[in-house]
């Protein structure tokens, strides 16, 4: 019993040694631990710090990686950009060159063509030359030839003769034939055939400034007019009869169906504006027939008659607005040349 109250109190003493003993230890323990706290804190600030240090060197680094990768873009840029530069300008240079030497080519072209140009001048200087040299001996030759072929004084005589009755003749024609116009103006008129009655106007002025030229002309010199002392070159048939002319009389009866196609023409187009019937035996110019004739190198007849065949044609022309038989150039209506060969029909005499 006793033991046991004894056991009892040394086991009270012991737990409150050691509850006292664990009052020290808590009361040790708890500045202890702030400092731990402190320290894990600074540890942790520190490792926090390292951390940003760290984040920041990082950071640094990436941003000088950047400007790095950056300034070597730039300067693979600037390289790029600098051998682009220097491939336009190598293309430039090229260019250039082949402009230079298509200048060079043109250049030599030019003096080529320069070249050729007075080669061709020198040609055809010399050809003119040439021709002009031909033209002379022809000319020397026919006068040579005309001085042989001369008529004789009393056949020029005799063609003289015939010539001043031919102008005799037909002065006196003219001032019948002036009458007979003014008849054909009137009765244009009455027929209101106004386009035709202008061209019959135009016509008569033309044919009386004729007259007056060949009125006004007085002492012809029949001794310097070759046609006086020419022989014929010419043979040519009318109405079943042949005649003989030289190179005037031809020149003349050409003459005569150009001048009968021209006015033909506008007779037919005035009939044709005047929506009147076709027909150029009606007109007055068809009729007389003498415009362009003068009274020298031809008969009348002839004339006339040549005078006509152009004028049908030419009438057939402007009443159906055509170039069949003629054309028109320089101002002028004409007949075509192989139109004119068919009418006058020319035979050379030798």
């Amino acid at each position: 019993m006793k033991a046991h109250v004894v056991n009892r109190i040394v086991l009270a003493m012991a737990l409150a040694g050691v509850s006292f003993v664990g009052m020290s230890a808590a009361t040790y323990a708890q500045p202890q631990l702030q400092q731990d706290q402190v320290q894990e804190e600074e540890s942790a600030k520190k490792q926090k710090k390292a951390q940003e240090q760290k984040a920041q060197q990082q950071q640094r680094q990436q941003q000088g990686e950047q400007q790095q990768k950056k300034a070597q873009e730039q300067r693979q840029q600037q390289g790029e950009q600098q051998q682009k530069a220097q491939q336009q300008r190598r293309q430039q240079d090229q260019q250039q060159q082949k402009a230079q030497e298509q200048r060079q080519q043109q250049d030599q072209q030019q003096q080529k063509a320069q070249q050729q140009r007075r080669q061709q001048d020198q040609q055809q200087q010399k050809a003119q030359e040439q021709r002009q040299q031909q033209g002379e001996q022809q000319q020397k030759a026919q006068q040579q030839q005309q001085q042989q072929n001369r008529l004789s004084e009393q056949q020029q005589r005799q063609r003289i003769e015939e010539q001043q009755q031919r102008l005799t003749q037909y002065r006196e024609h003219l001032d019948q034939q002036q009458r007979l116009a003014e008849q054909y103006a009137e009765r244009l008129k009455q027929q209101n055939r106004m386009e035709h009655y202008q061209f019959q106007e135009q016509y008569l002025q033309r044919l009386r400034e004729q007259q007056r030229r060949i009125q006004e002309t007085r002492d012809y010199d029949y001794d310097a007019d070759p046609y006086f002392y020419t022989p014929p070159v010419y043979r040519y048939s009318r109405g079943g009869r042949y005649y003989e002319t030289n190179q005037y009389g031809a020149d003349l009866l050409r003459e005569a169906v150009n001048y009968g196609y021209e006015e033909g023409f506008r007779a037919g187009r005035a009939d044709r504006h005047d929506r009147w019937r076709s027909s150029y035996k009606d007109s007055y110019a068809y009729q007389d027939a003498n415009y362009g004739y003068t009274g020298y190198y031809v008969a009348r007849d002839d004339y006339n008659h040549y005078f006509r065949e152009g004028f049908r044609r030419g009438y057939e022309d402007g009443y159906d607005s055509r170039y069949q038989y003629g054309s028109y150039e320089d101002g002028r209506y004409s007949v075509l040349q192989t139109v004119l060969s068919l009418i006058l029909n020319f035979q050379p005499l030798r």
